[in-house]
């Protein structure tokens, strides 16, 4: 075999692999891609699931005792649904919800299991609000931003933790049709990032149950 031989043949397997391995390239972006996305998919639902349970949860009460009951009252100027309009990344919503406890196994967004010690005034808190990524130096490319879980400490104090990176941004509409004198339903949406070529909106309607 000639050296001009040995050349057309490796300008035929190259003319030949060509498209294959492009092919094989697609195929690998877009099963990266769809593992992103699907990974994603199951951040932005569990965060959905998070602020639904806190909102279906606002504003329960069970009054075991009068001075119980006459602290509440004291600070029924704290209301027990709050939404903080563009006051957190890039112009997101925040929210923050307080109750009773119920007696049974409750657990706050971090999943601590809340006791009397988790309350104050008799009343367990639970916030949600997106901040700029915190471990993110300053000036870098950022995956979007991080979602904070509002809670309290064994001291009945505030204490902020990330939950995920990844968010966009979040936002919280008030549906304007109540559903009842004592329910309110409430769209909550959640834009997700890869922080390259991914973005996408995830969404939950969501209304209360212990509103008076």
């Amino acid at each position: 075999m000639s050296l001009l031989e040995c050349l057309v043949g490796i300008a035929l397997c190259v003319l030949l692999l060509n498209p294959l391995l492009h092919t094989s390239a697609n195929l690998v972006k877009q099963q990266i891609a769809y593992e992103k996305t699907q990974l994603l998919e199951s951040e932005a639902e569990r965060a959905l699931e998070l602020m639904a349970r806190a909102i279906r949860m606002a504003g329960y009460r069970k009054v075991q005792n009068m001075q119980a009951h006459l602290q509440q009252t004291a600070h029924q100027n704290k209301r027990p649904l709050e939404i903080h309009q563009k006051s957190g990344y890039r112009g997101s919503d925040g929210l923050t919800v307080r109750y009773a406890l119920s007696g049974e196994t409750d657990f706050d967004c971090l999943g601590n299991h809340l006791t009397s010690e988790r309350t104050n005034h008799h009343l367990a808190l639970q916030g949600f609000s997106v901040d700029r990524q915190a471990s993110a130096p300053k000036g870098a490319r950022v995956n979007g931003g991080s979602l904070i879980c509002h809670s309290l400490d064994r001291q009945g104090r505030i204490q902020k933790t990330s939950l995920m990176n990844g968010v966009n941004g979040l936002w919280i509409e008030e549906l304007k049709a109540p559903l009842s004198q004592s329910q309110r339903a409430f769209q909550l949406r959640l834009e997700m990032t890869d922080g390259a070529y991914i973005q996408k909106e995830f969404s939950r309607t969501v209304s209360t149950r212990n509103l008076l």
